[in-house]
């Protein structure tokens, strides 16, 4: 009678066992459990032929933190701010001897506000502003003697009215300086900013482009907006817009 007695609390603790871990008694994981994060916290680095190419600074798993890249010799080549996987603050780019080249600032990963650039020297080479990741109509760029940078091209237009006999009136746009690093575009500023998706791109052919409008036969606007992008000396893009008067109220 022992020996059964002995066998059935065995048994009895077996099942409780199997009860706890069987396949029959897993507990799901809902929605709202949490698990303890298994992330990577610290600096992890990357390498390329044996060369230190990158610094990224973690926090669970998530980039939180500097992260800085390299040029070859070891230098500092750029370095962002991270929140949360996304960058903030402002990011410096430098030139291989060290010195700064430029600064971008973002907010939520995203460029916004004055992004500014440096000659060698320290010096300010040029402000260029940004608005929820589009360029806005604010622009500077200075000289090496810290003089505001002014001498840029005008805008040309020329026009050849054939509304009567064709129905069709040609704006025909150009720089002054004959330059052919330009871009012209029909449309303008949306809230201060140049959306791309918002004007229509005009072909252009060694700088020069032409707008055909055409006879509509109902009322238009009297006028027509150009925004112009211009590729400067100091490599930068210079946009202005300029409104075009019409002298027929239905062209398109």
């Amino acid at each position: 009678m022992k020996i059964l007695s002995y066998l059935s609390v065995v048994l009895l603790i077996l099942f409780a066992a199997t009860g706890c871990t069987g396949k029959g008694s897993v507990k799901k994981v809902s929605e709202t459990s949490t698990v303890p994060d298994t992330g990577f916290t610290g600096i992890k680095r990357y390498t390329s032929r044996n060369y230190l190419i990158k610094e990224v600074t973690f926090k669970n798993g998530v980039r939180q933190g500097l992260m800085k890249t390299f040029y070859q010799d070891g230098l500092l080549r750029q370095t962002f701010w991270y929140e949360n996987n996304l960058r903030e603050d402002s990011s410096c780019w430098y030139y291989p001897n060290g010195k700064l080249f430029r600064t971008t600032p973002y907010k939520h990963d995203t460029i916004d506000g004055i992004q500014k650039q440096f000659y060698g020297s320290g010096d300010i080479k040029a402000k260029i502003g940004y608005r929820k990741g589009f360029r806005t109509e604010f622009f500077q760029e200075f000289e090496k003697n810290g003089k505001l940078f002014r001498d840029y091209p005008e805008v040309v237009v020329g026009l050849i009215d054939e509304y009567k006999s064709k129905g069709v009136y040609h704006i025909m746009l150009s720089l002054s300086d004959k330059s052919k690093n330009v871009k012209f575009y029909r449309g303008d500023f949306t809230d201060g900013r140049f959306d791309t998706t918002m004007v229509k791109s005009i072909k252009t052919i060694d700088g020069k482009a032409v707008l055909d409008l055409k006879k509509t036969g109902s009322p238009k606007p009297d006028s027509v907006n150009i925004i112009v992008e211009i590729s400067t000396l100091y490599s930068n893009r210079y946009l202005i817009s300029k409104k075009i008067s019409l002298p027929y109220d239905d062209l398109n």
